[in-house]
This record gives C-alpha cells, sequence and structure tokens, in this order.
C-alpha cells in the first residue's frame, strides 16, 4: 500500500465537469499551466490543546482537456492539483494524490460520459494508490473537482474505505458553474462520525488567483498558517 506524501458539472443534457453543455459551438485553444511542486516535509500543527494534530490532504485531480470559459484547453496540471499545492504551502500536513487505477481519458467529452455512466450506476472506481489507514490524522482536507454538481465517485471510494470517526473533514473543489454542489451533503454520508467544516470553492478557471481566500478560509477552520 502506498503511503501519503510528505507535505504537501452535464445536468442531463446541460451541466457536467461543472460546466454548461456546448459541445460543437465551443473553440478549442490549447493553453498550458507551469506544473506546481509540493513542500518536501511536513511538521505536524498545534492543535487547540497545544499538542500535535496531524492534518491530511487527500485530493483527486485530472489533467487533459478542461473547461475554460466557454471553450477548452489542455492543462498539464489539473486545477485542483493547483488548489492543493497552494494549500500544501500554507499549512503543515501530509499530501496524498489519489489516483484512478483505471485513469480518466484526456479527452473532454470521453471523461463527461464516463462520469455520467458511474453517477449513474453508483459505481466505486479503483484507486491505483490506496491508503492504508487515516487514522493517524485529526483533520483530512479532501480535494476534487465537481463533475455534474457532485464530486468525482472516484472520491466515493476514498471516503466509504476509510473511518473518519471523531476527525474534521473540510472540503475544496475547483468548479466552473456548480460551487461547491453535493460535496458536504455527499462526505456526510460518506464519512460517518466526522466533522464536516465548511467547504471552499475556487472557479478552476482562476484558481491561481485565490491565495488569499485559500488563507482565509484555513484560517476560519482553525488551521494554523505559515
Amino acid at each position: 500500500m502506498n503511503t501519503p506524501l510528505a507535505r504537501r458539472a452535464l445536468l442531463r443534457g446541460a451541466v457536467l465537469l461543472g460546466v454548461v453543455g456546448w459541445h460543437g459551438a465551443a473553440s478549442c485553444s490549447t493553453t498550458t499551466i507551469p506544473e506546481t511542486t509540493m513542500p518536501e516535509q511536513a511538521t505536524p500543527s498545534p492543535s487547540a490543546s497545544g499538542t500535535a494534530a496531524r492534518i491530511l490532504l487527500a485530493y483527486f485531480s485530472r489533467a487533459g482537456e478542461n473547461y475554460y470559459f466557454g471553450g477548452l484547453r489542455d492543462l498539464e496540471v489539473g486545477n485542483t492539483e493547483v488548489l492543493a499545492g497552494m494549500i500544501a504551502e500554507l499549512i503543515d500536513c501530509d499530501v496524498h494524490r489519489i489516483e484512478a487505477a483505471d485513469p480518466y481519458p484526456a479527452s473532454y467529452d470521453q471523461t463527461v460520459q464516463r462520469n455520467v455512466a458511474e453517477q449513474d450506476s453508483d459505481v466505486r472506481p479503483g484507486i491505483a494508490n490506496p491508503l492504508d489507514s487515516i487514522a493517524d490524522y485529526d483533520t483530512v482536507l479532501l480535494g476534487s473537482p465537481i463533475w455534474n454538481v457532485r464530486a468525482p465517485m472516484i472520491m466515493t471510494s476514498f471516503t466509504e474505505g476509510h473511518d473518519f470517526t471523531a476527525k474534521s473533514v473540510l472540503p475544496f473543489v475547483t468548479y466552473a458553474v456548480s460551487g461547491l454542489g453535493s460535496v458536504q451533503r455527499d462526505y456526510a454520508a460518506a464519512c460517518g462520525g466526522a466533522r464536516i467544516g465548511d467547504g471552499l470553492a475556487v472557479r478552476g478557471e482562476e484558481v491561481t488567483q485565490h491565495r488569499a481566500d485559500v488563507e482565509t478560509w484555513l484560517r476560519a477552520a482553525g488551521l494554523r498558517t505559515r
């Protein structure tokens, strides 16, 4: 089993992967985002009681064709990974990138089709690098894009695979039109016994512009930032 790396929307015929469906009419441009680097070392943050609080940042992100202001652009690094990297630079945490055993296509349309099928069939996609346990963590930050108004089904695979009793869960997402979607409700159902905190939703096209909002969110959650 892999261990965490240190530190670091079609409403049937309309919204998926967080966007209003447009297919043939949209122009397709190719742009790249520079790759982010996760910090190397993690040091536990002190909790309110003064003891060391362990924080896990677990996220799923998809590169390839992504929605971009009415068109598509090709991303070398997915928007959620950019956001996760920003968070990992601001707090002391362990970082685990959730990888699909059957990787999602680089094609936007093919990913839309697969996600609709997975949601309709309530599928639990396999995880290539599952964690043995999250028992050592007090707080878990769960990150993903919003596809068809919810997190990709692989996030349900992850949450249902662990015991979240008495843990604090903080969702963060990147989106095009759906904000947080249903993630807080979905995580409340999947993460039995957890305390679900306020979530952070950042528009994917603007993810690099929101560092101050990320820092404000982390502080409001009681997490010490650098």
